[in-house]
């Protein structure tokens, strides 16, 4: 798959790969990964759909310059514009985690209006599962903005998310996840620019249940699938129960012994789900 680049009008960059031939289908990555998040199931769809796996902000080959603002509605403008240019103008789309969250912000703020809409594992409208652990991280990460600590914490994140982490984010353990977590931090060490702008993103990403998302579900248009793990402690099924039931065009999927990275956990029963929902 050939690299390509998204250029939107603030002067951001996408990157992002296709293959495949028929309607196109974004897949959107989790926090902390890259595109091929999806490896395992790109075979599958590309012999349905032109598969779109871009780099969300912030990841893999795309934007990381700390000028842009790293607002949830930023990253929303930008992946929505993303997807209406280089998908169609009622794209099938489909994300995870931040990838998802992202999505949920774009249509429910009026952005994007998809054909289909797939939300996999996120918080939706909950807090964090996991707010000590999380605020670590972004106490990490804020810190990136104090000068000459920048270049040292980007190194230190290298070291925490080592290939091991990985398979250990699959509950079927995984080995191909070593090589997911070695290519999402290769290009981290002693990249000022990217610590830098995590900083902003640590900052103003908000850490609070959104619950004004009750109320925006409702106003959802689009046919939605919520395909959910039944083993990811960070996303409780309980959740995606909740949405389901004001959502008004939804259907709960859950696939069994799955967990936060599924498509490595259950390849076949993702991209078939997928399939079934989106073909």
């Amino acid at each position: 798959m050939r690299l390509r680049l998204y250029h939107h009008h603030d002067g951001a960059r996408v990157a992002y790969r296709e293959t495949g031939t028929g309607p196109g289908l974004a897949l959107l990555h989790s926090i902390g990964l890259s595109h091929r998040e999806w490896e395992p199931i790109v075979a599958p769809l590309s012999g349905r759909f032109r598969v779109v796996l871009p780099d969300l902000p912030l990841h893999g080959d795309s934007e990381d310059r700390p000028r842009h603002p790293y607002t949830p509605d930023w990253m929303a403008e930008v992946l929505a514009g993303f997807c209406r240019e280089v998908v169609g103008t009622r794209p099938l789309v489909a994300g995870h985690d931040l990838g998802a969250e992202v999505l949920l912000r774009a249509v429910t703020t009026g952005r994007l209006e998809p054909a289909r809409l797939v939300l996999m594992p996120n918080r939706l409208h909950r807090r964090d599962e996991f707010l000590i652990g999380r605020a670590g991280w972004r106490l990490a990460c804020r810190s990136a903005a104090l000068p000459g600590l920048d270049r040292l914490l980007s190194h230190a994140a290298t070291a925490v998310f080592r290939p091991s982490v990985g398979e250990r984010l699959s509950v079927q353990r995984n080995p191909a996840a070593r090589d997911l977590m070695r290519h999402a931090f290769a290009d981290l060490g002693g990249n000022g620019n990217r610590a830098r702008a995590w900083a902003k993103f640590a900052r103003r990403w908000p850490v609070e249940a959104q619950r004004d998302l009750l109320d925006a579900y409702p106003r959802i248009t689009s046919r939605v699938l919520l395909l959910w793990a039944d083993e990811d402690a960070a996303h409780p099924l309980e959740a995606a129960r909740e949405a389901l039931d004001v959502l008004p065009d939804a259907q709960l999927r859950t696939l069994a012994g799955t967990g936060f990275l599924m498509a490595y956990d259950d390849p076949v029963g993702v991209a078939r789900e997928l399939i079934s929902f989106c073909g």
